[in-house]
């Protein structure tokens, strides 16, 4: 067994997590509040209390039990949490300890492994199932275009993703997240879309901008982030964050892999009596070649 001291702490789930958790529980007043959050997370909670309150049409001791009610003991504290999960949004792979400082040894493979592992079980265990199923209904629907993309790094799992999908549904594509790139392809996307986006931390403004077009042209956009969640999130209709701290200068996307083929997985046991045919053919034409 590696040194347990040697693994990195498990990612906390972001409080916007927690209150898209929590929704259903929520009065009517703490619902508003709620909604105004993650409309413009976490910004519209730096606010202050009144201004907080006036945007979501609540009064003051309303927005006050909010916070409570998310475990917090007023707030300051509050905003404390909202401004240190913006810290760890923005955390670089040098502004992660070095792995040459004082005290520290270089990861053992068993120790990663063991931290990709925790990863893992952390993002199950921190995505609503309801969450996860709403997206598979979105990509099993064969009335629906499907686009994925990405950024720097995570273009590759979009790539990857879209590579399966397209071989067990038809209207399968990718977008290159550069603006000069997607642009053009604007023209089409609409309300009969799916957007799939990659995006973790430090989050690109390009593909942050190509969701948001896209959402104002009313596709349903689909985010698969970190923990601290990429400002996507605010136009997104379904978010699954994967954990990806690891004992290593550079984020893990374990996490975010398992859940591309979790998706690919149950999309095409539930496109089964069309997906098989679908393969059979792809099949055929290899043994042609």
């Amino acid at each position: 067994m590696p040194d347990q001291s040697l693994l990195p702490p498990a990612d906390p789930p972001s409080l916007a997590d927690r209150i898209r958790h929590e929704m259903e529980h929520f009065t009517p007043s703490e619902k508003r509040a709620a909604h105004v959050l993650l409309s413009h997370y976490p910004f519209a909670g730096l606010e202050t209390v009144a201004e907080f309150a006036s945007r979501a049409g609540i009064s003051g001791p309303s927005a006050l039990r909010f916070v409570t009610r998310l475990g917090f003991n007023g707030f300051p504290d509050f905003q404390k949490h909202l401004r240190e999960e913006l810290e760890a949004q923005l955390l670089s792979p040098l502004a992660k300890a070095s792995p040459l400082d004082k005290g520290q040894t270089a990861p053992a493979l068993a120790a990663f492994a063991e931290a990709t592992i925790a990863n893992l079980r952390a993002t199950v265990e921190n995505i609503a199932p309801a969450e996860f199923d709403a997206v598979v209904t979105l990509l099993s629907d064969p009335r629906r275009n499907v686009h994925f993309t990405g950024g720097r790094f995570t273009g590759a799992l979009a790539r990857y993703a879209e590579s399966h999908f397209r071989i067990v549904r038809s209207n399968v594509d990718a977008i290159d997240s550069q603006p000069a790139l997607w642009r053009d392809r604007m023209i089409e996307i609409g309300r009969k879309d799916v957007l799939v986006v990659f995006d973790i931390r430090r989050y690109q403004d390009d593909i942050v901008l190509l969701a948001e077009t896209a959402a104002k042209q009313g596709a349903t956009v689909v985010l698969i982030t970190d923990p601290w969640l990429s400002p996507i999130a605010r136009v997104a209709r379904h978010v699954l964050p994967a954990h990806v701290t690891a004992p290593s200068n550079w984020d893990s996307s374990a996490g975010l892999l398992m859940l591309t083929e979790a998706l690919v997985a149950t999309v095409t046991k539930r496109l089964w009596e069309t997906a098989k045919p679908r393969m059979e053919a792809v099949e055929r034409l290899r043994r042609r070649e």
